[in-house]
């Protein structure tokens, strides 16, 4: 409310009437997560520079009001503090369908969806190749990235015993919507049918319909298309909700968006997408880093995972220490 009353955003409801759920200005947005993290969707920016102005607009934007709420802010990737009996729940339709049915493919599923936190970026491709070599490049290195920005060593209170809490939630998630995608790992050319291939055989959580929200848990998008549900018939529109609702550690929209990293403080968010900028975006540097990630097996890589949660950059994938991946990815970028 203060934020729209102050500083110009547009209140948006999921139905008329209902509870301000999200904020637009522009082409950002700031919407409610599940336990109420709050969360900054900038507008496209031409530069890391203007990413970074752009969120310390937003955290002024918020420390007055948050001031004189008695709010602190954390960049963190889980909640350092709170039980789940803490948090509320955000009265968002597709929460209330993700509440129900996520648990049952993980038991993890309501604390990545209420006590975790991330920095994202959203980046360009120029075609379909560009984008799916970005997206493997993404993918495997995606559990060291985790590592290089672990920061969530707390669990209710007390330290857990491990550098990224929320790594090791996304472990224990829906394997058929997150996680490395291992189809898509190896030498052979991709195309956007691979990522689509993938997408049709993961479980929807619904549909809408006239305004209003049909439940479809487990149900894989690619039976919805064959067969239906409850009469309904599936649209692209559907097909768009349905790829929106997958969480691997990279994913292909309209942009590629990275999701491994865990939240940051101020000073250190805008350091995720100025490192995948790095890597990504330069040819030189796309191919090096195309190079190291062909080095890297999904059996080891995914078999070091639990490891690289509990202990980061000290971890081995294979016989490789953690941190010399971590330095030749940072070599990278920075030649990128």
């Amino acid at each position: 409310e203060a934020l729209a009353d102050r500083h110009g955003w547009s209140k948006k409801s999921e139905t008329p009437g209902g509870p301000v759920i999200s904020l637009e200005r522009g082409r950002a947005s700031i919407t409610l997560e599940p336990g109420a993290q709050l969360e900054l969707s900038g507008e496209p920016c031409s530069d890391v520079h203007a990413i970074c102005a752009e969120l310390r607009q937003h955290m002024t934007e918020l420390a007055e009001i948050s001031a004189e709420m008695n709010l602190a802010w954390l960049g963190v990737g889980f909640h350092p503090l709170a039980r789940q009996e803490d948090l509320p729940w955000v009265p968002k339709q597709r929460y209330s369908i993700m509440k129900r049915y996520l648990p049952t493919k993980g038991s993890r599923a309501h604390d990545m969806m209420r006590r975790t936190a991330t920095v994202q970026a959203n980046l360009d491709f120029s075609d379909e190749t560009d984008a799916l070599r970005k997206l493997r490049v993404s993918l495997v290195v995606a559990p060291v990235m985790n590592a290089i920005f672990a920061n969530s060593p707390f669990f209710e209170g007390a330290l857990a015993g491990k550098k990224s809490v929320r790594g090791e939630v996304w472990l224990d998630m829906d394997p058929e919507r997150s996680g490395l995608i291992p189809a898509l790992w190896g030498d052979r050319p991709l195309g956007y049918r691979d990522y689509a291939e993938w997408a049709l055989d993961a479980g929807m959580f619904l549909i809408w319909r006239d305004g209003k929200v049909v439940a479809n848990t487990g149900q894989s998008f690619r039976s919805f298309l064959k067969d239906g549900f409850q009469g309904h018939r599936a649209t692209h529109a559907d097909w768009k909700l349905h790829v929106n609702t997958l969480f691997p550690e990279a994913r292909i929209k309209s942009t590629l968006e990275v999701r491994p990293c865990d939240s940051l403080p101020m000073d250190l968010a805008c350091a995720v997408p100025a490192l995948y900028t790095g890597l990504l975006y330069d040819d030189v540097a796309l191919g090096q880093a195309e190079t190291l990630a062909a080095t890297l097996s999904f059996g080891d890589v995914s078999a070091a995972r639990p490891a690289l949660v509990r202990d980061g950059l000290q971890a081995k994938i294979g016989q490789r220490p953690a941190r010399e991946l971590a330095e030749q990815i940072v070599e990278i970028a920075l030649g990128g």
